[in-house]
């Protein structure tokens, strides 16, 4: 009987004992026999490799808590929220900006990620040993995989700068491999490596519409075209951000910006790609996402964390209907007829991550929608400015402007061009997880911060800590980010 081998992950079991595995370590969503390889030798046994990868996304570490707290809390959008004596650990700290090398949220989205890379690993490894799985069915999956993997590690660079580049299961008792697990690669080459899965993925993946309608959540090539152009963005490659956003086709702005964070809008003509989260029983939600958001105290259904700051209050226009699709406000009646009462503990919570029919659950039917065609028209409308063409980025400013109630902009020069279309993305994708990436990689953040009463300290808070658990195993291999 053959059993599946994977090698014992450095950057995974380095945090963990008592649970290590010589086996095909999958997400308790899904669960995947060992017993025999040919067990996995059909077109369903093939898809589950790659369904333990999105099912990496329902996980705390990887899309809860720590995750909120890195791309949301840090930043101006929101403050810690919750009962001033309750620290959720770390989130404080994260809110002011004055987090260590051992801090817990840094730490769990380091290894949650790894532990999904690991996963892709695991299925682009497999992949082609199932001979009797039809080849476009094994191309597809190993397109979605390398797509995944680019997701992960375009989320690692962004958070930690350089980091390791695992392409493939480590051998065990490979001292290369040992090295290449604990040896921190440049920026520049992990944005190289994310772009070369991303081409392999592009060429492997359909377009959405090939999919059947219970497949809706799997990545298709416009996904990867949006992945593609956003990674571009952050490398300030505008061309090549124009060239792939030109390539995001089929999908369209929904006239109801309210209704995408709805369970009516799922996978709707703006999404391209969401996590998908299950209410039902069996409950398959991201685990807490929704409970440590929703209102705190009497009359209320959570934990209260991550709540709106007044200067993203600030940065709506007057009638701007995102406002009230963002903003949970204290006292309020909700769109399914729910009172907040004025007994909850914080003036505003986040209005994307209520879940009208699990309310109190801790796994709701709340999807996130990582990428939309929103952002598209809008990364486009940045690069075009960015190329001198600002006639050109502006009617793709006013289509977002047009469908939240406003008029067109009146900014007509580069510079202000620039500065409506970053203040566009703030009111635009707040909660949505890139406004604290997106002040770094913009150099507004010293001075947004600033605004919010925090204190951003250049040449540090760009990047959050390597776990100092990692640096110590690493024993010289890899060096901390600076000002750890």
């Amino acid at each position: 009987m053959k059993k599946i081998y994977i090698a014992t992950f450095v950057l995974s079991s380095l945090f963990f004992t008592g649970c290590a595995d010589d086996y095909l370590d999958v997400d308790q969503t899904e669960s995947i026999s060992t017993d025999d390889t040919e067990l996995f030798n059909n077109e369903a046994g093939a898809a589950q490799f790659v369904t333990a990868i999105y099912n990496k996304f329902l996980n705390w570490d990887m899309t809860s808590f720590g995750w909120i707290g890195l791309s949301s809390i840090t930043s101006d959008d929101a403050d810690k929220g919750s009962s001033p004596g309750d620290t959720g650990t770390d989130k404080d700290v994260l809110d002011n900006l004055t987090y260590n090398a051992s801090n817990p949220s840094a730490e769990s989205t380091f290894i949650a990620n790894y532990d999904g890379i690991n996963k892709c690993n695991q299925a682009l490894n497999m992949l082609p040993k199932l001979d009797k799985v039809d080849a476009a069915l094994r191309n597809r999956l190993a397109g979605e995989a390398k797509f995944l993997r680019a997701f992960m590690y375009f989320t690692l660079v962004k958070c930690y700068g350089g980091v390791p580049i695992v392409d493939h299961l480590p051998v065990p008792g490979s001292e290369a491999d040992r090295i290449m697990q604990l040896t921190r690669k440049t920026a520049p080459e992990v944005y190289a490596f994310i772009e070369s899965d991303l081409t392999d993925a592009i060429a492997a993946l359909p377009e959405k519409t090939a999919y059947s309608a219970n497949e809706k959540s799997r990545v298709s090539k416009g996904a990867a075209y949006a992945l593609f152009a956003k990674v571009s963005l952050y490398q300030k490659k505008w061309q090549q951000v124009v060239d792939n956003a030109n390539k995001v086709t089929g999908y369209s702005l929904v006239a109801n910006y309210a209704s995408m964070f709805r369970a009516s809008g799922k996978f709707d003509s703006e999404s391209i790609f969401e996590i998908y989260a299950q209410g039902a029983i069996p409950a398959k939600g991201i685990e807490g996402y929704s409970n440590t958001q929703g209102a705190r105290g009497t009359g209320g259904w959570g934990w209260g964390f991550n709540t709106p700051s007044q200067s993203l209050v600030n940065a709506y226009e007057a009638n701007d209907v995102r406002k009230a699709a963002t903003i949970i406000f204290r006292g309020s009646t909700l769109y399914d007829g729910r009172v907040v009462p004025n007994t909850v503990e914080n003036e505003r919570y986040n209005y994307k991550a209520y879940s009208s029919a699990y309310t109190d659950a801790w796994e709701t039917d709340v999807d996130i929608k990582y990428l939309r065609f929103a952002e598209v028209l809008l990364m486009k409308a940045e690069a075009l400015n960015e190329l001198g063409q600002t006639g050109e980025a502006i009617p793709l400013l006013n289509q977002i402007r047009n469908r939240a109630g406003l008029a067109n902009t009146t900014a007509a020069s580069q510079a202000d061009v620039r500065t409506a279309i970053w203040k566009e993305r703030r009111v635009e994708m707040a909660f949505e997880h890139d406004r604290f990436f997106d002040l770094v990689r913009t150099g507004q953040a010293k001075a947004a911060f600033a605004v919010d009463g925090k204190t951003f300290t250049e040449g540090k808070n760009e990047l959050f800590p390597i776990p100092a658990t990692f640096i110590k195993q690493a024993d010289g291999l890899s060096a901390q980010n600076p000002g750890y």
